[in-house]
């Protein structure tokens, strides 16, 4: 464990993981950590027992290492761009207070499916609930 010491306090991601920059190096840094142990020969279990991680993970991280090196471990950026660019949030951000009545609903609540409406008719974009969600989330 000597080795391994120094990183106990190395922190553990989610499912799905961080989005922004600097999420995404601090899992590129617990990678590099484990291809530490790699290069030692150590085995999967070892090295999620010391990283905190789990022997799934370190497997693909291993597969990825012996295909690529350190290459097949680095981050390599965001799954796919937010189908909202900030431009299309803004004019969004523009009608929202001008509340959902104006927008043709019986009363003022903003829901994620009238929202989800909105969206689609104002910036033609179909978004699925969660979606619509995690675009407020991104924006909050």
């Amino acid at each position: 464990m000597g080795t391994w010491s120094r990183y106990a306090g190395a922190i553990r991601y989610a499912q799905g993981g961080g989005l922004n920059p600097h999420e995404q190096a601090e899992r590129e840094r617990i990678r590099m950590l484990a291809a530490e142990g790699l290069d030692r020969g150590e085995k999967n279990t070892d090295i999620a027992k010391n990283l905190r991680m789990s022997v799934r993970s370190v497997e693909h991280w291993r597969r990825s290492w012996r295909d690529a090196g350190l290459a097949g471990l680095r981050c390599s950026g965001p799954a796919k761009a937010t189908k909202v660019d900030p431009q299309k949030f803004a004019v969004l951000e523009e009608e929202l207070p001008r509340g959902a009545v104006y927008h043709g609903w019986p009363d003022e609540r903003w829901t994620l499916s009238r929202l989800r409406t909105l969206i689609a008719y104002m910036l033609g974009i179909d978004l699925s609930i969660r979606g619509v969600w995690e675009l407020l989330r991104r924006h909050a």
